[in-house]
């Protein structure tokens, strides 16, 4: 009796099992489109599908792929699947790391020289920028006589398998022109600055200095209420830009007196070029800063800043936020 139960048990596992795994789902549409980012793992991945109904079990889908080790190796891009489709079709496609099309994530606050080795490391692109200089690299994009850093947009990019590195870094280039142009044209009047290059500038200062949405207008207005009194910016990235490869995680006294075209400690008004690639909220920040007289800021240690209007009030935050953690300005 017991041997046929068990037997009859074993039989109804397999038999669900393989509903569950090698049974195709029909599709919720056609073709359908599964788009697996930079840093999505394949738990996210199988909780999305089990909720749009492409598969039906996704603690199977997780067990089944770490077993396959692709809880380690998944490939970002977008895969695209037709009618109807298995959930064994499925991890054997992101297995096989093939997507239709595969991304490239360029991060907001990325200098130009990691925005290009974040290319030449990517597999799926034709390299054909890699051994280029910069300046050349400009001329290939029809951009000669300008520098590089800032005018390309970081966002994810998807794009085929074996496209050019070149068409890579165009799109970026007119991603941002798109960008820059819709924030100038909706800039506040009177503003200190008086093209959108200036203005893209500024916005690179306030993607340095914070992540923190809220906070980007306020540093905004910060740095624009002191172009206008004639006040020295005072920004830390733009000194450590200002440094490149001497900057090794800390800034000295005799760093912030050393002069260089990005100090902003030893020269006044905007940097001569960007910093850093900025997002959208840091040019919306620029072209909109925040209605503030602020004059200062300083990190308060939960990533936000604290804004004060006087000198008097600035030091005593600093006191509050800074000395009392035995770290120096």
């Amino acid at each position: 009796m017991w041997p046929r139960i068990l037997l009859l048990a074993v039989l109804t596992a397999v038999a669900w099992l393989s509903w569950v795994v090698v049974i195709p789902v029909d599709l919720p549409q056609s073709p359908y489109k599964l788009t697996i980012g930079p840093n999505r793992t394949l738990g996210q991945v199988a909780r999305s599908l089990a909720e749009e109904g492409v598969i039906r079990n996704r603690n199977i889908m997780m067990l089944l792929g770490r077993a396959q080790g692709m809880d380690r190796k998944i490939k970002p891009g977008l895969y695209q699947f037709s009618e109807s489709v298995s959930m064994w079709d499925i991890l054997q496609r992101l297995a096989d790391g093939h997507p239709d099309e595969a991304s490239l994530t360029l991060i907001e606050g990325w200098n130009f020289r990691q925005f290009r080795q974040a290319i030449d490391r990517n597999p799926d692109i034709k390299h054909e920028a890699r051994d280029l200089s910069d300046a050349q690299l400009l001329q290939q994009l029809g951009l000669d006589g300008v520098q590089a850093e800032g005018l390309f947009f970081p966002s994810t990019y998807l794009f085929t398998p074996g496209s050019s590195d070149l068409e890579l870094y165009r799109r970026a280039y007119n991603t941002m022109q798109q960008k820059l142009d819709a924030a100038w044209s909706a800039r506040k009047a009177d503003l200190p600055y008086h093209t959108p290059y200036e203005l893209l500038i500024m916005a690179s200062l306030v993607e340095k200095e914070t992540s923190l949405d809220a906070d980007r207008p306020l540093v905004a207005a910060v740095f624009v209420n002191r172009l206008r009194k004639g006040m020295r910016l005072q920004t830390d990235p733009s000194v450590i830009y200002g440094m490149g490869s001497a900057y090794h995680g800390n800034i000295s006294k005799a760093d912030l007196r050393r002069d260089t075209p990005y100090n902003t400690y030893t020269r006044n008004g905007l940097t001569p070029t960007p910093i850093a690639m900025p997002g959208k909220a840091a040019l919306e920040a620029a072209a909109n800063p925040a209605n503030s007289s602020a004059l200062y800021f300083v990190a308060k240690g939960d990533g936000s800043s604290y804004f004060s209007a006087t000198l008097d009030e600035h030091n005593q935050a600093v006191r509050k936020y800074i000395l009392k953690k035995g770290t120096n300005d």
